[in-house]
């Protein structure tokens, strides 16, 4: 059966590459490529899916989840490295952050904004594997403009339409890029809904990793709901620092956001209760899933074991729900696995719809 739930697609999201990470001091090669997202894309065209192409969407909707100074940083960050001569001394190509405000090191003062543009990227991203390169903004912007195609979709009647976005968002906070990610599309599509006037939104995380920028947004909302399963942050995997199930919201957010860490190795059994836990209680008009697959047992980050079956069988319970749903594509990096992955689940999530 082909997929029949449309997908929206960009070119400008492949304008993105990464080049090198540092990771713990070390350049790597990056895994966030613009490959990911054809395989993903030749996947669901074998699949017959409607391709559906992005339209254009403004700052608007980008603020209404991010500061300002983040979007105008992210916007300027690769030209004004350039302009300074970074590429050529000290030979960095990608604009990557060399010290960080942090508390210990302001004590009761507030951070200055920093004249050096290098040090001033520390103001805004939050580590060293989310370079900044010559064509990330187009591909940010682009990325928010697929996620926000496809809720406009749904708003028109869609029963789900899935965002093909790269690079993937849903690390990014409020004021803070990292993590591969640069603005929040998930966030973002969620935010759209609302104002949009749907009354009640649930922004479900998939992602092998702690959805901590939806979890930051939406901390003292009650109108938007966040969930995430992810690999145990105890066990020591990103984001380190939060994803715990004690964290449940703040205010009028209270019991708004639920967390289900999962022990490393564990699989479609763990991983399917998980996500049945958080679909339980949904009291919700609209679904925002952020969709990544490095769950999976052949994705190198991270050591969760899910398999093809398990993706389609965590699909099912999501369009069960019989929500209007925005799907938008996080993770997954086993390029030779990716576009089945993501087929599966989508295929799965027509299934639990139907």
């Amino acid at each position: 059966m082909p997929l029949e739930l449309p997908v929206v697609w960009s070119d400008r999201c492949l304008a993105h590459a990464p080049g090198d990470e540092i990771w713990i001091g070390v350049h790597i090669p990056g895994d966030e490529v613009p490959e990911r997202a054809l395989a993903i894309k030749d996947s669901l065209v074998e699949a017959r899916a409607p391709l559906v192409e992005a339209e254009r969407h403004g700052d608007e909707a980008l603020l209404a989840v991010h500061d300002a100074t983040l979007v105008d940083f992210l916007r300027n960050a690769w030209d004004e490295w350039a302009e300074v001569g970074y590429p050529d001394d000290p030979g960095q190509d990608r604009v990557v952050p060399y010290i960080f405000p942090h508390p210990g090191l302001l004590g009761p003062s507030a951070a200055a904004v920093p004249a050096s543009t290098a040090a001033r990227t520390g103001l805004y991203a939050f580590d060293t594997m989310t370079p900044i390169g010559p064509g990330t903004w187009e591909a940010v912007e682009a990325a928010a403009d697929v996620a926000l195609t496809a809720a406009d979709l749904v708003l028109a009647g869609a029963h789900a339409a899935y965002a093909c976005t790269r690079p993937p968002g849903h690390h990014a906070t409020r004021s803070a890029y990292g993590g591969s990610c640069y603005l929040n599309n998930a966030a973002i599509a969620a935010q759209y809904l609302r104002d949009s006037g749907v009354a009640r939104v649930a922004l479900v995380d998939i992602d092998a990793h702690h959805g901590n920028g939806a979890q930051a947004i939406f901390w003292e909302r009650g109108d938007v709901f966040t969930g995430s399963v992810h690999v145990d942050p105890a066990a020591g995997w990103f984001p380190h620092f939060l994803g715990f199930a004690s964290e449940t919201g703040a205010g009028p957010g209270s019991g708004a956001n639920r967390n289900l860490p999962l022990a490393p190795g564990s699989g479609d059994e763990a991983w399917l209760e998980a996500v049945e836990t958080l679909a339980a209680d949904l009291a919700t008009d609209a679904l925002v899933v952020a969709l990544g697959v490095d769950a999976a047992e052949a994705d190198p980050e991270s050591p969760l074991r899910m398999t093809a079956d398990g993706f389609r069988a965590a699909g099912r319970v999501l369009g069960r729900l019989g929500r209007p749903t925005v799907l938008v594509q996080e993770g997954g990096y086993d390029l030779p696995t990716l576009g089945r992955l993501v087929r599966a689940t989508l295929e799965g999530f027509e299934e639990g719809a139907s």
